[in-house]
């Protein structure tokens, strides 16, 4: 009996999914011309068999680690992607297990029920946070920010950081601008703390630092604490240009903590009824992203018309 050869629709699906775990989805083998009856026969001559309802192995054994992963993201939809754990074990990250692959999908994306899988809608979903090289994944600085905010505890948190610096999946300071784009979580205190010591430590700029910074770019020397009266006392401002109207309050970890939203929100709104531009910049802000923030200090400036900015002392 003569063998048969396999058709180049096959071929096709095979070369594909050996770049993909031995994992295939129903629509890229649809896209490559394979029919449901083609599959249907490879899955009934076992050498093929389902997984889920969207994705096909191209193997009867166990999925190893990586084709599960590329199923789960199959099985989310198209614009899927790992993310978190699951995203840090795709690029590298050995010695943490997870026992459920994250799986994250923008808000409003319809959302499948699998086993194993933790397929979730969220507000933090970004196109451009996207590995397109291999399985689609969010970018490790990223992915262990995330991470960072969906672990079950602070130390597993504050683990899952260290792991990506110590690996390097990701930097300190990779870490650190991916930290800046949390605005509200109740972990948000912690991030920054650790961050601030994988990246040397969390002392907090010294005014002379600020200073010299500040002449390096052409930018002029500020008075540094200075002290205003306000409706509850006084007050110390870490930054003014009087002449200018501009204040720059530099927030350490303290100004994180409940007990000081109060104080610092009247005392910026004090300062702002007074016709100054007030910039608040995070101390992680300074440490990892210095250029970002010290441009909107020069264009404050510009704008109250300070001249002859950007040269250099």
């Amino acid at each position: 009996m003569p063998i048969r050869r396999p058709t180049r629709e096959l071929e096709a699906v095979t070369a594909l999914a050996g770049e993909q775990a031995g994992v295939v989805s129903r629509i890229q083998a649809y896209g490559l011309g394979v029919s449901r009856a083609q599959i249907r026969a490879q899955v009934r001559a076992r050498r093929w068999r389902r997984v889920g309802s969207q994705s096909i192995a191209l193997t009867t054994g166990p999925l190893t680690p990586s084709a599960r992963r590329w199923a789960a993201v199959f099985e989310a939809g198209p614009r899927a992607q790992l993310d978190g754990v699951s995203a840090l074990e795709a690029s590298g990250l050995t010695g943490f297990a997870s026992a459920r692959i994250r799986v994250s999908v923008p808000r409003g994306a319809r959302v499948r029920r699998a086993r194993g899988l933790d397929i979730r809608q969220t507000r933090r979903w970004e196109a451009a946070d996207l590995v397109t090289v291999g399985i689609p994944r969010t970018p490790p600085a990223v992915a262990a920010v995330r991470a960072a905010l969906w672990a079950v505890s602070d130390r597993q948190a504050a683990l899952l950081l260290t792991m990506t610096v110590q690996q390097r999946l990701a930097t300190a300071e990779g870490l650190g601008v991916a930290a800046l784009r949390i605005r509200r979580d109740r972990r948000r205190r912690l991030l920054h703390r650790v961050i601030l010591d994988l990246a040397g430590g969390a002392q907090s700029l010294g005014e002379q630092d600020f200073a010299r910074e500040c002449r390096r770019r052409g930018l002029p020397e500020p008075t540094r604490q200075v002290m205003r009266r306000g409706r509850d006392g006084r007050y110390y401002l870490d930054v003014e240009w009087e002449q200018w109207g501009v204040v720059v309050e530099i927030d350490g970890i303290q100004h994180l903590w409940a007990a000081n939203v109060v104080s610092d929100a009247l005392r910026q709104n004090d300062v702002t009824l007074q016709d100054s531009i007030v910039l608040r910049i995070p101390l992680l802000g300074l440490r990892v992203s210095p250029d970002t923030f010290f441009a909107q200090i020069e264009e404050a400036l510009r704008r109250r018309g300070c001249p002859r900015l950007g040269r250099p002392a």
